[in-house]
């Protein structure tokens, strides 16, 4: 194994054993010894990563940040249309949100007090979902008369809420609770002619482009941690 490859590794490791800690002792009481530990290596291997802290919270939140991309760039090719793009990235997230704790621990440290002012998954997501109706629109498939905004803040507010809730009874971030809610929605967004060929169930779109991000995230973080 190549130093660079096991530095990758090393640092894989961190950033998942610093989300594990924020999660269970969130960003003002998560302790650097805590997430070395956790990773497998030493407090000076992790600083050979990271300076600080907020370092090690700013590269957990770029890592959940680029899996939602790499998600939802992955459904937009496999779909046909905008409205559905949007409905099986939702299920994507709420997906990722109830497995992983990457993504977990990105969202809250994006609501994290102590971690005000810095930009988050919450305003990545809010511009997906808001470029993803302006494309609906282009494209004819969306209802007339809507307001983009209103429909964005209510999907933004509606997923996220999940998150929250769903920290407490894992049914709020069940495929079952997103498509309840897609049911309601979707004769509200969709033109008469779109709505019979969306499902709000999702498609197979979201669960491949999930697996397929998982399997690389699994091969590039293969193999024991090693210090750097």
């Amino acid at each position: 194994m190549t130093k660079q490859v096991r530095a990758a590794r090393t640092r894989q490791a961190l950033i998942r054993s610093a989300a594990i800690v924020f999660e269970q002792h969130g960003y003002g009481e998560a302790r650097l010894a805590l997430i070395s530990s956790g990773a497998g290596v030493s407090t000076g291997a992790l600083h050979f990563h990271f300076e600080n802290k907020a370092a090690v919270a700013q590269a957990v939140v770029a890592e959940a940040s680029h899996g939602l991309l790499e998600v939802s760039t992955n459904i937009r090719h496999r779909t046909d249309t905008a409205l559905q793009t949007l409905v099986d990235t939702s299920h994507a997230l709420v997906d990722l949100l109830g497995r992983d704790p990457v993504t977990r621990a990105g969202f809250r440290l994006s609501y994290d007090g102590e971690r005000c002012g810095e930009p988050g998954l919450p305003a990545q997501w809010r511009r997906c979902v808001g470029e993803l109706l302006d494309e609906a629109a282009t494209a004819g498939t969306l209802a007339e008369g809507l307001s983009r905004h209103d429909v964005t803040v209510a999907t933004v507010a509606a997923t996220t809420g999940f998150e929250v809730l769903g920290r407490h009874d894992s049914a709020w971030l069940s495929a079952r609770t997103l498509t309840g809610f897609w049911h309601l929605l979707l004769p509200r967004l969709a033109t008469p002619e779109t709505l019979p060929l969306l499902d709000p169930s999702g498609t197979a779109a979201a669960k491949e482009a999930v697996a397929a991000g998982r399997a690389g995230h699994e091969t590039s973080g293969a193999g024991a941690a090693a210090p750097s």
